[in-house]
């Protein structure tokens, strides 16, 4: 087991100029915050640690190194969290001597986290780091979900070196942590190859257009809660809401949407990493889009404050806190079966695989009125498929 402390610099960021909300009001309450005077010596105790990635290295513009700090500023200064969930800011990862050696670094902090029962939230750096994050988890799930919110789908046909737009190559033709799916929300189909659209649509991977995504935000929901790994490009966000980024688009999500999705990620029964990449302080206006990876991430924090955990009960619940709808479907050849949570109203559709083996897929109540109109539900023609 490694000592996280070989790993990992102490936070250091200046004190802010003033303050809105009183400082016993704030986030930082909440938080017990690694410093050189106040050191934070074991995660055992706590559900949740934040590490700060500050390396960009790989990225075709430098300046996203600063980013865990610039976000910490305002995140430390938002107002506090209800209840009393122990969180932990372990701090930022020391660069290594070269970008490969900051991702092992990162994957062992990650790896020795995950094996305590400790969530990891990520503050980047570029998106070349990620396939750092996907390594400890398909170590955990090797059939995992991973699910990116990004203006762009970072894939290319050809082998090229790593970078923070062709990372997902690594991943998906890695045998050691290619994902069972990969759900991408908000992609914008003019920043896109059309062949890589159709290449993820074969794989049945599911793919949410942003005008879809937008139209409907409630029913992205089931998306996250079966995700294992999800990543926020600060690109997806519009460049008016968001200019600190190296490649902004002026469509995207709007503030109090991106920060509603990072709220749906942190309710995730599923979730073990969330990170949030592609945060320039150097192509900053006032610090907006600094405030805004902020305010993303103290809506993910509520969210995770929030969770219920209620997928992996639903095969062993005796209580009755699930009841299930069996809907005759003529073309699915058998009866779908629904099942809806007595306590938070989330709904979920069961699937086989060819051993037979039983899942419980996250769906929407929507999804059950398709059923009741004779339509299967794309999601559970996805997964049979996949699993098929």
């Amino acid at each position: 087991m490694i000592n996280l402390n070989d790993y990992l610099d102490p936070v250091s960021i200046e004190r802010p100029e003033w303050l809105h909300i009183a400082g016993s009001s704030t986030l930082a309450h909440n938080l017990s915050i690694n410093t050189a005077s106040n050191p934070v010596t074991s995660a055992d105790n706590f559900r949740l640690a934040i590490i700060g990635v500050p390396d960009d290295r790989l990225s075709v513009r430098e300046g996203a190194a600063k980013a865990p700090d610039a976000i910490r500023t305002t995140l430390y200064n938002l107002s506090r969290l209800p209840g009393k969930v122990k969180i932990a800011d372990l701090g930022n990862i020391r660069r290594g001597v070269t970008p490969e050696d900051t991702m092992a670094a990162l994957g062992d902090v990650i790896t020795t986290l995950l094996d305590k029962g400790v969530m990891v939230l990520v503050l980047g750096g570029d998106s070349s780091l990620i396939p750092s994050l996907a390594t400890p988890v398909a170590a955990l799930y090797p059939e995992y979900t991973y699910t990116t919110i990004d203006s762009r789908i970072d894939y290319v046909n050809e082998k090229r070196e790593n970078n923070p737009f062709n990372y997902l190559s690594g991943i998906i033709n890695s045998r050691n942590h290619q994902p069972s799916n990969i759900i991408h929300i908000g992609y914008q189909s003019y920043l896109n190859d059309p062949q890589v659209i159709n290449r993820f649509r074969r794989r049945n991977y599911e793919l949410l257009r942003i005008g879809e995504a937008r139209s409907s935000m409630h029913e992205t929901e089931p998306f996250f809660r079966d995700s294992h790994l999800i990543t926020l490009d600060m690109g997806a966000v519009r460049q008016s809401d968001a200019p600190g980024t190296f490649a902004p688009s002026p469509n995207g999500f709007y503030g109090e949407e991106i920060c509603l999705l990072a709220r749906y990620a942190g309710l995730s029964d599923s979730l073990k990493v969330f990170g949030l990449f592609e945060l320039n302080p150097d192509l900053d206006i006032r610090s907006q889009t600094a405030a805004m990876a902020a305010h993303i991430t103290w809506f993910f924090l509520e969210g995770f404050v929030q969770r219920h955990n209620e997928s992996e009960t639903i095969a062993t619940d005796r209580n009755g806190r699930f009841v299930r709808y069996h809907v005759a479907v003529d073309k699915a050849g058998e009866d779908l079966i629904f099942v809806k949570s007595s306590t938070t109203g989330r709904w979920w559709i069961e699937y086989r695989d060819r051993e037979g083996r039983v899942s419980y897929l996250a769906c929407s109540y929507n999804d059950y009125l398709k059923a009741g109109d004779n339509e299967i539900p794309n999601r559970w023609l996805q997964a049979v498929a996949r699993k098929g």
